[in-house]
């Protein structure tokens, strides 16, 4: 069953949470932490959105973050999803 369209609002703080495949593990490494917030970091920087806080655990992440906009590429379940103009760094270098 799908999960109902979250309400945003403009410059509102949003709790997201990010699951391994299957609840797999994201973390195996230190390093693989490490490289995830450089990502994370550079596209903060890209998309203009504010992190406040997150917590990195084995199998998945908490992030607090708001986005510039309701429109913004980090926005879950925002059209601009689909369309998003701002492209997040997803190399397989990178990890």
């Amino acid at each position: 069953m799908a999960r109902p369209t979250r309400l945003l609002l403009p410059e509102t703080p949003v709790h997201e949470i990010q699951r391994g495949n299957n609840r797999g593990a994201c973390f195996v490494h230190r390093r693989d932490a490490t490289n995830y917030l450089a990502i994370l970091d550079e596209a903060r920087q890209i998309c203009g959105v504010a992190i406040h806080a997150y917590v990195l655990m084995t199998n998945h992440v908490h992030l607090l973050a708001t986005p510039p906009t309701t429109t913004s590429p980090a926005a879950p379940n925002s059209a601009a999803n689909a369309t998003a103009t701002c492209s997040t760094p997803t190399s397989p270098t990178a990890w």
